[in-house]
């Protein structure tokens, strides 16, 4: 018989041996790979062997995922999440990798809810809020006010395994016909991006079928139903 699970994760410490990373040219550029010999220490006392791990770095580790949502065009209708085409170059590079399964072709581009780094001094419940505002006319073109963002649901970690970035969702609702020229951040993974409120149905539909590819935006209109209540 299964005994019912706690949720309690077990204790484990991770001591730092030594740091390779100055061997490594990981100074340039928007991330850092830092290589490291760990040893894990374990309820108890008891420790691992040593090991090696990568870990990338950046000034910035937390992002936010903000989902933000309009009524529907018409009774009737279910209300609609705001989708945001975004280009990603390693996307482009898959073909050229040994993959269990085959891709003919690399599209670098996939539909994302609008998402952006945290940056410095954006602290606390409020800087996350000032951080979806600046991010929501940099990437939509739409001024909304802090305190229309509210959480939505947990933070979580979306690569654990290679960085401790955190996303945090906000989500707000919002008036398309108020949309302006986005501001965008001047880098070409940013230029000519497709906006459009999509039915969250349709949108629940794409993340089964494939045509949403982001676990982060599968996550955000996944809340976002479980929030307005169907």
């Amino acid at each position: 018989m299964s005994q019912r699970w706690s949720g309690e994760r077990p204790t484990v410490k991770i001591q730092i041996v030594s740091d390779l990373s100055d061997a490594m040219r990981s100074d340039e550029g928007f991330i850092r790979v830092r290589r490291l010999v760990l040893k894990n220490e374990y309820e108890g006392g008891a420790t691992s062997r040593e090991y090696r791990y990568d870990c990338v770095e950046r000034d910035a580790m937390d992002a936010v995922g903000i989902v933000l949502y309009a009524d529907p065009e018409a009774p009737g209708l279910k209300p609609r999440v705001c989708l945001r085409s975004s280009i990603r170059p390693p996307l482009a590079l898959r073909p050229g990798y040994a993959l269990p399964l085959p891709e003919t072709h690399g599209d670098p581009t996939l539909f994302e809810i609008p998402a952006g780094l945290v940056e410095e001094g954006e602290e606390g419940e409020e800087g996350l809020r000032a951080c979806a505002c600046r991010e929501t006319d940099e990437e939509v073109g739409l001024t909304v006010a802090p305190e229309a963002f509210a959480p939505l649901g947990p933070p979580l970690f979306l690569t654990p395994g290679l960085v401790a970035e955190k996303l945090h969702f906000l989500a707000a609702k919002v008036d398309p016909s108020a949309i302006g020229k986005a501001s965008e951040d001047g880098s070409p993974v940013e230029e000519r991006a497709r906006i459009a409120f999509v039915p969250l149905d349709e949108a629940l539909a794409a993340c089964r079928d494939g045509r949403i590819a982001d676990i982060k935006t599968e996550i955000g209109i996944r809340r976002l139903v479980e929030r307005l209540g169907g």
